[in-house]
């Protein structure tokens, strides 16, 4: 009778473990979430303020961080860089993570838009 009841509180114990981590893998990572592109620059650059433009009138969604105001976003960026083995020498705002991958505005403008779409 221990036996079967320490079995049962061990499959139970298993079971509650298994539904738990699928409901937290269900709260960070839903289906329908949708990655929004992200753009690192600053409001000063006008490459910066014409990429907000471009990605605005083409209607993509992005999120853009102001590296001159924001700290953290900035060391973020710094660290996508790197992770990206992306060169900081002579380092040409915007930056882009779309989805993951990491571009900057290293070539000539129009085609560093085109990219973008």
């Amino acid at each position: 009778m221990k036996k079967s009841t320490a079995i049962i509180l061990f499959l139970m114990l298993c079971l509650g473990q298994q539904l738990s981590a699928q409901q937290n893998q269900s709260k960070t990572t839903p289906a329908s979430e949708k990655k929004v592109m992200i753009v690192y620059g600053s409001d000063e650059c006008h490459h910066c303020t014409d990429t907000k433009k471009y990605l605005k009138e083409n209607n993509i969604e992005f999120v853009f961080y102001d590296i001159d105001k924001n700290q953290e976003a900035l060391k973020e960026m710094l660290f996508k860089l790197k992770k990206a083995n992306i060169s900081l020498n002579n380092l040409s705002i915007p930056v882009i993570d779309k989805q993951g991958v990491i571009f900057t505005n290293d070539i000539p403008f129009e085609a560093f838009l085109k990219k973008l779409n």
